[in-house]
């Protein structure tokens, strides 16, 4: 008896069928998510070609639209797989492709005096942000990710350390979202006082490179000035930016303590994402040029897929934003990066 019972279990089920079925299931969720971020994507970099919306950047204006749709539309459940994909492997690819854009033999040729300042930076803002935040009974969470945003490199930084203090992505969207727009604000406020100001154009170059938060705000705000400006700025910038690696090998070492103080075990993931990016810049700095010869409009269009793949992922994180969080929880990391910002660019000017 007990063979038929399992015979008819058998042929009752239908477990090949039914198992085509989930994964066929799967796959929509999955392709489906990732189309859904792709176009949002698309959007938001349309947006950030119109006047006005140019001064924040696509993946602001990607957020803004995934943060609107989340409101009108709630979470698109069905698709959920492919979103988190974007929100959570995109962005990592992203990281990595972004190691590309960092030339590690010109910083240490040329911006050594300037990793200095930028190491400067990137300790006030972040110490600044967490002592303020405190002050203020602010969250944590948010406030970090805001502090390292400041100090090292905006949307990036945020993206590459959240996976390692293990961030919601609710807090990394609102992240992003208020770096882009106080960095847009100091941007602008730099050029209006660019004229004005007693610094030459390598002084302004300097000041732009180590306190502003964004690449793009450093290169809105220096160009006015000249070449010359706008090039010691990105170079400054881009120390900062190097500087990424040691502070996310630094919180990896906070968070395993921090664990281990916790639970009694320091478990941790290692994010390997980290290693491909520290690969990524070493390839991009000694090995394309000197040995692999790739056009320029390659390499141009790897930086375009890299800043678009870690819009997609923007979208992902934007749609897990709630309105009522973002309304609440932002208010007081938000005064708290202001100030940290003020401070940042008083004291970064008398040292230039």
């Amino acid at each position: 008896m007990q063979p038929q019972q399992y015979e008819m279990k058998e042929t009752y089920h239908e477990p090949s069928g039914r198992t085509d079925n989930k994964k066929s299931y799967r796959f929509l969720q999955w392709s489906g998510g990732i189309a859904f971020t792709f176009f949002i994507a698309l959007l938001g970099v349309g947006l950030s070609n119109i006047t006005g919306f140019d001064r924040v950047g696509p993946l602001a204006c990607a957020i803004l639209i995934a943060i609107v749709c989340r409101q009108i539309w709630e979470y698109p459940e069905k698709i959920r797989k492919g979103i988190e994909f974007s929100s959570k492997k995109l962005l990592r690819y992203a990281i990595v492709l972004y190691g590309l854009q960092l030339n590690i033999a010109v910083i240490f040729s040329q911006g050594l005096p300037l990793l200095v300042r930028g190491a400067g930076t990137i300790i006030f803002a972040v110490l600044a942000m967490v002592f303020i935040a405190k002050w203020l009974k602010a969250d944590f969470n948010l406030s970090l990710l805001l502090g390292v945003g400041t100090g090292v490199c905006g949307a990036a930084a945020i993206a590459a350390v959240s996976p390692i203090i293990k961030s919601k992505e609710e807090d990394t969207a609102i992240g992003v979202g208020i770096i882009a727009l106080t960095g847009t604000i100091f941007a602008l406020l730099y050029t209006v006082l660019q004229p004005i100001l007693p610094l030459t154009e390598e002084e302004y170059g300097i000041w732009s490179g180590i306190s502003l938060h964004e690449i793009a705000h450093v290169a809105l705000a220096a160009a006015p000035a000249g070449e010359d400006a706008l090039a010691i700025a990105l170079l400054a910038k881009l120390g900062r930016v190097f500087l990424l690696i040691p502070l996310c090998f630094i919180l990896m070492y906070w968070m395993k303590k921090q664990n281990k103080s916790e639970s009694g075990q320091a478990k941790m993931d290692f994010p390997w994402f980290l290693i491909g990016f520290i690969v990524m810049s070493l390839v991009g700095s000694y090995v394309i040029g000197p040995y692999l010869q790739i056009p320029t409009y390659v390499i141009d269009g790897v930086s375009d897929l890299s800043t678009f793949i870690l819009t997609m992922a923007m979208v992902g994180l934007g749609l897990n934003v709630n309105f009522k969080a973002l309304r609440t929880k932002a208010l007081l990391p938000f005064i708290a990066m202001t100030i940290v910002s003020i401070l940042l660019a008083l004291l970064t000017f008398t040292v230039v």
